[in-house]
């Protein structure tokens, strides 16, 4: 029984990060409908999208999940070292001084 309790608490948290995240500002954003987490940590990123897609729309949602970047945490991404897909993608960001 009380596997299942932590399992169901578990299950509860939702989007979680990377454990070198872990201490990072989170925020939750819904754009065009579709849930998103933007975790910043220093000069680092992680973005989650939440919820299914279909084959068709994981370009478009990989263009917003990067345009989602500079408007949630105020720095630019480094695109050359930005790596993932339309479900979760993490990079370096470049912030403005006291950024």
């Amino acid at each position: 029984m009380k596997i299942i309790f932590l399992l169901l608490i578990l299950a509860a948290c939702g989007a979680q990060p990377t454990p070198l995240m872990f201490g990072a500002q989170r925020f939750d954003i819904t754009r065009d409908g579709r849930q998103y987490v933007v975790f910043k940590k220093e000069k680092s990123v992680e973005v989650i999208r939440l919820g299914w897609a279909s084959p068709g729309e994981h370009q478009q949602i990989r263009a917003t999940m990067l345009a989602l970047i500079p408007e949630v945490t105020g720095c630019k991404p480094v695109t050359t070292a930005i790596q993932g897909d339309s479900g979760e993608m993490r990079g370096r960001i470049s912030c403005p001084r006291g950024g």
